[in-house]
């Protein structure tokens, strides 16, 4: 030991860390999905600008909110400063993540 700080604690047991202390650090690709479509690459190609495409989901329905693909939540769009948030209405437990 080159120091007192690797030393080893004398008369308590060492703090553990609880698990979402050890998950604290991890960074997560956070994404909000408004809706999806299928369609063929020829009507891809034929997109020009002030095209629109039709979603699957209807306005006021909640969006889906993923953190690394995966459906964790579901939410509305709202204004924060003049950028885009998300206000977070419900939280989507393990058997809805599907």
């Amino acid at each position: 030991m080159s120091d007192m700080s690797e030393a080893p604690t004398l008369g308590r047991p060492p703090k553990a860390a609880s698990p979402i202390d050890l998950l604290a650090g991890i960074s997560v690709r956070l994404s909000v999905e408004v809706g999806s479509t299928f369609m063929t690459l020829s009507e891809l190609a034929a997109l020009e600008p002030g095209s629109v495409v039709a979603l699957d989901r209807k306005v006021g329905e909640p969006l889906d909110i993923c953190a690394n693909g995966s459906l964790i939540a579901r939410g509305e769009i709202v204004s924060v400063d003049g950028r885009y948030g998300i206000r977070v209405t419900e939280l989507v437990n393990a058997q809805g993540r599907g």
